[in-house]
């Protein structure tokens, strides 16, 4: 019984090759959103499982960017969002002219 409070069960991921395989309780990560309080994964794995769902979606954008008729290398260029659009020099400050009745009715 003792056991179950030094090691805990990693979930793995069968999409990603990654076993389930009992670690240290040290190796997982704060969830907050648990009720216990730890991730569902060990730390290495679940970086590794974040690093493939990045590629796995890099990967799906390329090939949408690639469907759509457009290479991937002139796709990554187009993705810059700020270079259409054209840049507008900052209109200066206006300054309002000072009235007499501005001034409390200092010069009245």
């Amino acid at each position: 019984m003792a056991e179950a409070a030094t090691t805990r069960r990693c979930i793995g991921s069968a999409r990603f090759g990654i076993e389930a395989h009992d670690a240290p309780v040290e190796d997982f990560p704060a969830q907050p959103s648990q009720k216990d309080g730890l991730g569902r994964m060990c730390r290495t794995h679940w970086n590794q499982y974040t690093a493939g769902l990045a590629r796995d979606a890099k990967a799906r954008k390329a090939a949408e960017d690639v469907a759509d008729g457009e290479p991937a290398e002139l796709a990554a260029e187009a993705a810059d969002p700020t270079e259409d659009i054209p840049v507008e020099p900052p209109k200066p400050e206006r300054k309002r002219a000072r009235h007499a009745r501005d001034n409390g009715g200092a010069g009245d």
